[in-house]
């Protein structure tokens, strides 16, 4: 499979949310979507990268965009971590490793010997679900560059 490349069309996907409703990325066709892979609910630097998005939530809401975090977490597991971190967008999860490997977003091997881990990427699609943003990162540790993201943000319509 070939990486995901600005320009395409985006993977379609079909994820329970923490609420345990399915959602369907082409059901959001005609909005902008930040999609942000991250490893492991309650840990340090996806907590520091998830609120930080909370914390500046309603910046994405007058670009419209709409923010969606996914993880190969349980559905239960976040749940329980948006309602304690607050998280004010979608969480998804792909505990089945689909999506993430979809968008090449996965660690073959991850701390602890994990396999099959997301790893910490992010895509912007736009409003016709073409990709215009994509960065994926393989040092755990590292966050998106969300000054850049929002600059894309900004250029879209």
């Amino acid at each position: 499979m070939m990486k995901i490349e600005v320009g395409q069309t985006a993977p379609d996907f079909t994820l329970y949310n923490s609420e345990k409703k399915l959602i369907t990325l082409s059901d959001l066709k005609g909005q902008n979507i930040l999609l942000l892979f991250f490893p492991l609910a309650f840990t340090s630097t996806c907590t520091k990268e998830l609120c930080s998005v909370r914390d500046n939530i309603s910046w994405y809401n007058n670009a419209n965009a709409t923010v969606i975090g996914i993880s190969v977490d349980s559905l239960q597991t976040l749940a329980r971590y948006k309602e304690d971190q607050k998280l004010n967008f979608m969480l998804l999860s792909d505990f089945n490793k689909e999506v993430s490997s979809a968008y090449h977003s996965i660690y073959e091997m991850f701390g602890y010997n994990m396999k099959g881990v997301s790893k910490r990427s992010a895509f912007i699609i736009d409003k016709k679900g073409i990709v215009r943003y994509s960065e994926i990162l393989d040092n755990a540790s590292d966050i998106p560059n969300f000054e850049t993201i929002q600059q894309t943000l900004l250029e879209l319509d």
